[in-house]
């Protein structure tokens, strides 16, 4: 058992703690609450438990990046380490990321030392269908290991990105119609495929289109890379017309099509605001655009692309987009539990509630702003990231 006591705590659920516990057992939060509700185990369990006193130091889930490449487009390994695009076919739905994960790759430990314990991470964006992404712990050498959700989104893109990929090899898609209809024709093959298994489940299983089925069937989103408010509206056209779940990936010019999107009712996650404007798309990115969209009751979180950005920058992403107008409580939702109902797995994740893993961060201030240090990260329990400096121990 650990139990972290005198934290000031965040939960991101409805009550917060000023001088707080937190109480782990078996890689699960068992209690949370006021210090002055605390009752220490008796001696003859004192050899079992182990105390984090965190003189007041914030103590808040581990921080989640909705959207990364992370382990897939890995540092300081050029092509051979980057499995990010199949780039010799626009429809690659059955490509899934946990065969490319190589956990191996420096940014795990980034992430882990920087307070984030989960990632969303899959395929780019060359393909008008990518493949599948899974949602990871940060922790670990095996991926089989790390999973908590896989497939957890389905990867489309829209605008430049397949355009470009594509154009230079003299075949669709060339054109944003031809993103769209190479989707549409892929959506529809997959209903037919899903009709013909209702009508016969025992038919052999197609492995181009059985990996649509948890998407037809509403149990993961598409996950749509979409700048522009042409993709970005374009990507809503055909997510109604075959009655599907999304989150609108970048959404660099969602503030600029607000009562769509609210009408809509598809969650965003906005970013990378910290990288350049290297594509027309990306002309209006601004850190402003999460602020405006979480102001009118757009779910909606933040996220670096990693290695867009650098993934251990993401609470400063999010400290930025407060800078800009985003309100700071909506700041530390962005990349806490608003990212993980985005991602589907907010039932283990994103707010410290009983019932859910121990994934923990601890800081010596607020870490959407940069002197803030990491003093501890926990995930599942266990204690994966200590500064030495900060005595806890």
């Amino acid at each position: 058992m650990l139990v972290i006591i005198h934290g000031n705590i965040k939960t991101m659920e409805s009550q917060d703690y000023e001088d707080g516990y937190l109480q782990i057992e078996d890689g699960k939060i068992t209690a949370v609450g006021d210090m002055q509700a605390y009752s220490p185990e008796g001696p003859a369990e004192s050899d079992k438990v182990q105390i984090l006193d965190v003189k007041g130091s914030l103590v808040m889930p581990g921080i989640i990046e909705a959207h990364c490449h992370m382990g897939i487009t890995e540092e300081k390994k050029g092509m051979e380490g980057d499995d990010c695009n199949e780039t010799v076919d626009p429809i690659t739905p059955y490509l899934r990321a946990i065969d490319a994960i190589n956990p191996m790759d420096a940014a795990f430990n980034d992430a882990i030392r920087a307070g984030i314990t989960s990632a969303m991470i899959g395929p780019g964006s060359a393909n008008v269908v990518g493949g599948q992404f899974a949602f990871l712990k940060t922790h670990g050498r095996s991926v089989d290991r790390m999973i908590v959700k896989a497939p957890a989104a389905m990867k489309v893109a829209f605008g430049e990105n397949p355009k470009v990929n594509y154009a230079g090899q003299n075949t669709s898609p060339a054109t944003r119609m031809a993103i769209a209809a190479m989707l549409r024709e892929e959506l529809t093959k997959a209903v037919d495929y899903q009709k013909k298994k209702i009508k016969d489940p025992d038919i052999s299983p197609d492995f181009r289109y059985e990996c649509w089925l948890p998407v037809l069937k509403g149990e993961i989103p598409l996950k749509a890379h979409a700048h522009r408010t042409d993709d970005i509206l374009t990507a809503v056209r055909i997510a109604q017309e075959f009655g599907l779940r999304m989150t609108l990936d970048h959404c660099s010019e969602g503030h600029l099509i607000l009562d769509e999107l609210k009408e809509a009712g598809f969650p965003a996650i906005v970013g990378p605001d910290m990288a350049s404007r290297n594509k027309i798309e990306v002309k209006n990115m601004a850190f402003k655009t999460a602020g405006i969209l979480s102001s009118q009751g757009i779910l909606t979180a933040v996220t670096t692309d990693h290695p867009v950005s650098m993934i251990q920058f993401l609470p400063i992403c999010a400290g930025l987009a407060v800078k800009e107008g985003m309100a700071p409580e909506e700041g530390l939702r962005a990349i806490t539990i608003n990212a993980a109902r985005i991602c589907g797995v907010d039932d283990r994740v994103g707010s410290l509630a009983v019932g859910k893993d121990a994934d923990v961060a601890i800081f010596d201030g607020n870490p959407m702003e940069v002197f803030t240090s990491t003093l501890c990260t926990i995930i599942e329990g266990k204690i994966v990231y200590y500064d030495e400096e900060c005595g806890f121990l």
